[in-house]
């Protein structure tokens, strides 16, 4: 190649490296005003791509230029697409944490406020609350109303084990769910110290989207049975 003809093909490399430039500063934007990636992207692979072109085919710069442009083009374009398509993704769904436990207290407000036993029960549940009631205690929410059968899955959260096995569970008849986002949570025994306690089954809502319920079961252990308590994953 002369010297002219090298002097030429470095005038355009340089042009296509300062349109390349030129493309990374100004920047093409959507009709909102925010960064066209795919759009930048082109413009910067292709003038790239012409650069790398001309260079690599010293014979004929011109055509080595409009393929390597060409290539670059495309290629640019595709990067700049996929980051437009991470910048418009949903930002990623974290669970949020479950709220605090109801207290004693809460408890027999709830009650007082007329809520149903499965309400109160779902409220325990869902935050995974453990209660260590002794015999005060258990007067007390008598007293202030609290059902038998409230007050017996209460019990139940501490994780006793028994000496008898639960009976088998009954038949279920599981109503009409509130809506489609609800998951049927299945009825369980308790022991309430002194007897069996059946709570019936319940349509609840989960803690976050597409939450799956794991049924309470109990499972025997060297000293007798033992709640494995239900939860969501």
């Amino acid at each position: 190649m002369t010297k002219e003809g090298w002097n030429m093909k470095t005038v355009a490399i340089k042009a296509a490296s300062v349109i390349g430039l030129a493309s990374l500063l100004a920047g093409c934007t959507t009709p909102g005003g925010r960064p066209d990636y795919t759009a930048n992207g082109a413009l910067i692979g292709g003038a790239s791509g012409a650069a790398i072109g001309a260079l690599a085919d010293r014979h004929n710069p011109g055509a080595g230029a409009l393929i390597g442009g060409a290539a670059g083009l495309i290629t640019g374009g595709l990067i700049g697409h996929g980051m437009d398509r991470q910048r418009s993704a949903p930002p990623p769904y974290y669970p949020p944490p479950p709220g605090p436990p109801p207290s004693i207290a809460d408890i027999k407000s709830m009650s007082r406020a007329g809520l149903s036993d499965d309400v109160i029960i779902g409220q325990i549940s869902n935050t995974r609350a453990v209660y260590h009631l002794d015999a005060d205690a258990l007067i007390d929410l008598h007293n202030a109303g609290v059902s038998q059968k409230v007050i017996a899955y209460m019990i139940s959260t501490a994780n006793p084990v028994v000496a008898q096995a639960p009976p088998a569970p009954p038949v279920e008849t599981v109503v009409v769910a509130p809506g489609p986002e609800y998951v049927w949570i299945d009825g369980e025994w308790v022991w309430d110290g002194g007897a069996w306690v059946w709570i019936g089954g319940r349509w609840a809502l989960p803690p976050y989207p597409h939450g799956v319920w794991v049924r309470t079961h109990w499972e025997r252990g060297p000293h007798g049975w033992y709640r494995a308590g239900g939860h969501w994953r």
